[in-house]
């Protein structure tokens, strides 16, 4: 197969919302004849050219075997653990094309530390920081600056691992519980220094030489509305944000990806998959905050209604190394918003179980994504996790784009229902 081809089988990995839209979108995309999910959720067997199979993303063996037997074209690989545990790697090595970093890429995300190091090393704009492996340690760093600081847990925390402190004492805080074994037992951590400014989230789809560009997003990670209360997984995001203009993604372009593909191949790595750089848009302009090694989430539920046929073929072209063959991704000229429907109880102990109703069917200007849902024996939906669904809704404007999604989800309902009811306020209220 041609990287100019579409892959024609394609396996998605990941049981969450973002693949539930990476699998929609790639089922969409021109010469794409299949595509399995596994182990999808209680929202897979309603995409349409999509087969849910029962595998856990952690079981190499099976995953392998999967490829082997459906003839897959294309793997894509969704959530950031078994890119960190080598899954694009194993797969690689038994000849099959992946999108996704091999476990070397993933440190990107699975060591903060690592990722400061390189970021300093390719003289990349990042918050300055100070790293530490025991509790003595980071102690001693927060003591001496006096200051609230940024506390990161350094490996994989779902999201979780971050608190952005208003007070030492609050830092401190963080620290104990990072060493108290909530991140396992041999926890390290970073702490940066704070910086001020709107957080905007950039994608760059990379074949390890070349990339391109995805529109910026914003995502909305405080529960309440306001941005108060504790950090989620996120809420809501929009896109294309209009925080960065052309212009603006292209100084990311230059000073963040460029760089940061570099520095990585410097190291040996051939980086094929997504390149998320979470950033803060300062005074002096654009600072990492983080790199992920995957689609955000909910910002991939927003993007991948705004992607041309041609995304799988894309995708194809970065897992080869042939991204200068593959045909120009086109990108709708529309405004998407997304809004999460969370379980009650969500950051928190959560209520799972409630089964859900919804009259919303996925369209060309709206689309109900599954994150933690599960069917029963009977096939009826029910809760399974703290962010249960996604509306996504496209439009020409953002007020219209919203007001779609938020119109959908009065059609949609289980028990202890939560959303924002304010995604896009930053957008809506100029």
């Amino acid at each position: 197969m041609t990287a100019t081809a579409a892959p024609q089988h394609v396996l998605v990995v990941g049981g969450g919302g973002r693949e539930n839209a990476l699998a929609w979108a790639l089922a969409r995309s021109a010469g794409v004849k299949q595509v399995w999910v596994t182990p999808g959720n209680g929202g897979t067997p309603e995409l349409e050219g999509c087969i849910q199979l029962a595998i856990s993303e952690g079981d190499q063996d099976a995953l392998l075997k999967t490829c082997q037997d459906q003839r897959i074209d294309l793997v894509v690989v969704g959530p950031e653990a078994p890119l960190a545990a080598g899954l694009a790697d194993r797969l690689r090595q038994a000849g099959h094309a992946v999108f996704g970093p091999g476990a070397d890429g993933a440190q990107l995300e699975a060591s903060k530390q690592w990722a400061k190091a390189l970021m300093v090393e390719a003289g990349i704009p990042t918050a300055g920081y100070w790293k530490a492996n025991s509790r003595e340690e980071a102690l001693s760093a927060l003591e001496s600056q006096g200051k609230p600081l940024v506390v990161k847990a350094d490996g994989l925390a779902a999201g979780k691992g971050v608190t952005v402190a208003e007070s030492v004492e609050e830092a401190r805080a963080a620290i104990e519980e990072i060493f108290a074994g909530r991140f396992g037992a041999e926890a390290s951590l970073v702490l940066e220094e704070r910086t001020h400014g709107p957080e905007v989230s950039v994608f760059a789809l990379s074949d390890g030489e070349r990339m391109v560009l995805l529109p910026p997003a914003q995502d909305h990670k405080r529960i309440g509305e306001g941005d108060v209360g504790p950090n989620t997984g996120g809420m809501g995001a929009y896109a294309p944000a209009p925080l960065l203009d052309q212009a603006g993604l292209e100084e990311v372009k230059r000073r963040v990806l460029e760089p940061t593909l570099a520095a990585l191949q410097a190291r040996g790595i051939s980086y094929r998959g997504v390149i998320y750089a979470g950033l803060m848009l300062t005074e002096n302009g654009p600072s990492v905050i983080e790199f992920n090694c995957r689609f955000g989430d909910p910002e991939c539920e927003t993007l991948m209604p705004l992607m041309g046929p041609e995304f799988a073929a894309v995708l194809l072209a970065c897992a080869t190394g042939q991204l200068e063959k593959a045909p120009t991704l086109t990108i709708a000229d529309q405004c998407s918003a997304c809004v999460i429907a969370a379980a009650q109880g969500y950051p928190g102990e959560i209520r799972r179980g409630d089964p859900i109703s919804s009259a919303v069917k996925n369209g060309a200007d709206r689309q109900l994504f599954h994150a933690g849902t599960r069917l029963d024996d009977a096939g009826v939906c029910h809760t399974n996790g703290g962010r249960v669904l996604a509306m996504v809704a496209q439009a020409s404007d953002f007020d219209a784009a919203f007001a779609k999604a938020y119109a959908g989800l009065e059609q949609v309902h289980f028990e202890g229902i939560t959303y924002r009811r304010d995604i896009g306020h930053q957008v809506r209220n100029h």
